[in-house]
């Protein structure tokens, strides 16, 4: 991790319809309750729909690329606005979608494309200073408060591909099961008072992958 000056960033990665949203609800609610500021910067792929770009096993170079630039500008913007900055996605997320969604079709990339997400990859990835990947269990229901894709087979290869994204970056990660949140809010919590030098916040000294 550079020492830019930047807020303690959180970020959450995995497939679609694991939680990390609703974890990262839970985080911010926590960490507010302490007086901190948090910025969050949600998920980009309902925008990216309603624009008309394409997502899921759809995803091309292009869309992808857009939500790696937006992800990155939004990320910066929040930079501004908070003690803590909670990312519902990390960069890196996007490149495991993208070739989940290749494989999926059984397409290829070209080799000039693939390495130019992969660059915008790698040069994001130390802007995390924590981040949760989600564990796929698909003997878990797909929530019903909003409309989501049931194509599991998709579902399984983005998450196998975020995965080996993240090992290839070299990036630590925490998991985080659907049973885990309340050990992920403790540890995720006693990280950010540990970067912060705030001894207010519960939990364990430290939280290191």
């Amino acid at each position: 991790m550079n020492t830019l000056d930047q807020p303690v960033t959180v970020a959450v990665v995995g497939t679609h319809s694991t939680g990390k949203s609703t974890f990262l609800a839970r985080l911010a609610h926590e960490l507010r309750r302490t007086g901190l500021q948090v910025s969050t910067v949600a998920d980009l792929g309902e925008q990216a729909q309603r624009m008309g770009l394409p997502i899921l096993w759809n995803h091309t170079w292009t869309s992808t690329l857009w939500i790696m630039t937006r992800g990155i500008s939004n990320e910066l913007e929040a930079w501004l606005h908070g003690d803590v900055v909670l990312v519902d996605r990390a960069v890196p997320d996007a490149l495991g979608y993208h070739r989940a969604a290749l494989e999926y079709r059984g397409e290829a990339c070209t080799p000039e494309g693939l390495a130019h997400l992969e660059m915008l990859a790698r040069a994001h990835s130390d802007r995390y200073h924590l981040v949760f990947r989600t564990q796929l269990d698909p003997d878990i229901p797909l929530g019903t408060n909003k409309v989501r894709d049931g194509n599991q087979k998709f579902r399984a290869l983005a998450d196998r591909h975020v995965g080996a994204v993240m090992t290839e970056l070299a990036l630590p990660w925490l998991p985080l099961a659907a049973d885990g949140h309340a050990v992920a809010l403790t540890l995720a919590t006693s990280f950010v008072a540990e970067q912060l030098g705030d001894d207010a916040l519960p939990g364990p000294a430290s939280a290191t992958a």
